[in-house]
């Protein structure tokens, strides 16, 4: 007999239908177990193309730009973890590609494999595998993380330059926004709904 066990103390409960409002919740310490699953597909498959494109305006134009004593230096993401590098923090420069460039990718890229053809209503090849990879790569995605760090630098260097945010620090924020509901949107209950769905 399937169970659900709650993420946070381990109960076991029997299995409910999901709810159309509001969670379902652990009897013993109220975390949440279920949440609706009445989410629709294009609207998943929209947020996905939103935050491919604010990926992409986020790694071509530089991050911010600063005017220190009549000159003006700016730099992209690429080029702050390529920066990092030179100065010899390899394993920080790595860190920061991985998980401000690469990760934010390959969840939107395996996103879109898998939502597109179930928007068509269709399936295709290894797309089960696919959503249990980018389940697994979800919680390296530290946009958030990011976000924090640089705004922090910002306030301190703005007192020393002239600091201007560029496109890319924008599109990075509305990034974060769009994979926060695009994670939210595209739970594991309301894939597999969509999986089922497609298979009538």
């Amino acid at each position: 007999m399937s169970v659900i066990v709650c993420p946070a103390c381990d109960l076991a409960h029997h299995p409910a239908a999901p709810p159309v409002r509001g969670r379902t919740r652990c009897v013993r310490c109220r975390n949440s177990l279920q949440r609706p699953v009445t989410a629709r597909i294009e609207v998943a498959v929209a947020l996905a193309v939103c935050a491919l494109a604010f990926w992409s305006l986020g790694n071509a134009y530089p991050l911010v730009e600063m005017y220190v004593n009549g000159s003006t230096r700016a730099t992209t993401l690429v080029g702050a973890a390529l920066g990092f590098y030179a100065q010899g923090y390899a394993s920080l420069a790595i860190l920061m590609f991985l998980t401000t460039v690469a990760a934010p990718i390959l969840q939107i890229a395996a996103l879109l494999y898998v939502l597109i053809p179930l928007y068509l209503g269709r399936s295709v090849r290894g797309q089960d595998l696919m959503f249990r990879v980018l389940s697994e790569v979800r919680p390296w995605t530290f946009i958030e993380v990011f976000m924090l760090g640089a705004l922090v630098a910002l306030v301190r260097l703005s007192a020393f330059a002239r600091v201007v945010p560029g496109v890319a620090l924008w599109s990075c924020a509305l990034l974060m926004f769009s994979l926060s509901a695009l994670t939210s949107l595209s739970s594991p209950e309301q894939y597999w709904l969509w999986v089922k769905r497609c298979r009538k």
